[in-house]
């Protein structure tokens, strides 16, 4: 649900509230009681406060924990982690000026101020504006258009947005506001626009940085060439960030994280060749972003096939998480393989086969007392499944 703006300006007068709330089950079961224990506290502002709690909760390891937000604004938000990262990056360019044209609930802003970078949020919507404002003391916030310029920057972030109606949005024409319609608008200025990692960008002149968080897409940016890293003597035109928090000290701190870089200046020199003794499915970020064998290359694996993102080596590289292989199969002996092995739990991964992992597991039946792991992946023409011992990490 939607907050208003006086709701907002309630609740950052009135901090106390939140943290009540925060102390209650904040169920769906919970709900009608929660609201009711509320009312005794913030009369009229209770479902507002219960919104906030909620959405504090459920962004916990995404957002800093005393950011006012909606649940909605809490899920398109960027991972303040995602968000430092570029700060960083944009930072190293020498730029001086940087503005967040949809900025919303502040991230943006926020991880660019964090980084020593002042600069300017506006977004169409009062109410985030409002909640911008205060998640972000001391910087600027205009309620504007992203589509009417309303001030001058060296650099634009924006992130259009992805979803309509419910539904993911496929073409970035579509997007709202469209994204040619956004580039036009601030034509001259360096951009970097958030986009959904499963567009087209195949003629996008700029570079194209995906980023992962344990494991999880969470964006594609669009750089304009003028803020594309370069190395190796050439301008990236793909890179992957991947981000991994688990069992790290803060969540919400990047120097706490471990952060690796892939992009297509680096060697992709790799073999196609059978399965060794483990099975490597790369971060989604590096298939995404189309460095499968980038990734290989730098981590001593190989391809076992050249259209398939699976991997495998004889070792797990540090860092990195994997299948130890106990035997290669048919689809067709799945079933009695793991029934064999006293598989009661499967982990299933599919590349290239039309499989529903739910479905076969069912179809398999599995009553063992073992956790395996089950890697079905295409070699040339053929099917073919890999039983493994759970996912492990090097």
């Amino acid at each position: 649900m939607a907050l208003t703006v006086d709701e907002v300006k309630e609740i950052a007068s009135h901090p106390q509230w939140v943290s009540v709330a925060e102390s209650l089950p904040l169920t769906k079961k919970s709900l009608i009681s929660d609201l009711d224990s509320m009312r005794q506290q913030c009369g009229e502002f209770a479902r507002a406060v219960i919104e906030v709690a909620v959405a504090r909760k459920s962004a916990a390891t995404k957002l800093p924990g005393t950011w006012i937000m909606s649940s909605e604004a809490a899920q398109q938000a960027t991972p303040y982690l995602v968000a430092v990262a570029r700060a960083r990056r944009l930072r190293d360019t020498g730029l001086s000026s940087f503005a967040d044209v949809t900025c919303s609930i502040g991230t943006e802003v926020a991880a660019l101020s964090d980084v020593g970078l002042p600069a300017i949020g506006s977004d169409i919507d009062a109410a985030r504006i409002e909640m911008a404002r205060h998640n972000v003391p001391g910087s600027r916030f205009l309620l504007a258009d992203a589509l009417a310029p309303a001030y001058d920057a060296d650099v634009i972030i924006a992130d259009p947005a992805r979803r309509a109606g419910g539904r993911r949005i496929a073409r970035p024409e579509d997007l709202l506001p469209p994204l040619p319609d956004l580039i036009s608008a601030w034509s001259g200025r360096q951009l970097a626009i958030k986009c959904a990692p499963g567009l087209d960008f195949s003629e996008w002149e700029g570079e194209v940085a995906l980023a992962s968080v344990d494991g999880a897409v969470k964006e594609a940016c669009l750089y304009t060439p003028g803020l594309a890293l370069q190395a190796r003597g050439r301008q990236v035109t793909r890179s992957a960030l991947v981000i991994e928090t688990v069992g790290k000290r803060d969540p919400l701190d990047l120097d706490a994280t471990t952060v690796t870089r892939y992009d297509d200046t680096m060697d992709d020199d790799c073999d196609v060749r059978a399965a060794g003794r483990y099975i490597v499915d790369p971060d989604g970020a590096v298939v995404r972003a189309g460095l499968v064998r980038h990734f290989a290359a730098a981590h001593g694996l190989w391809q076992l096939d050249e259209r398939i993102a699976h991997l495998s080596g004889d070792r797990l590289p540090e860092g990195v998480s994997g299948f130890e292989v106990i035997e290669q199969v048919g689809l067709k002996q799945v079933r009695k393989s793991l029934a064999a092995l006293d598989c009661g739990a499967a982990e299933i991964l599919v590349r290239g086969v039309d499989v529903n992992p739910d479905v076969v597991r069912k179809q398999w039946k599995l009553r063992g007392s073992k956790a395996l792991a089950v890697v079905i992946t295409r070699i040339g023409k053929t099917a073919t499944a890999f039983i493994c011992h759970p996912r492990a990490k090097g």
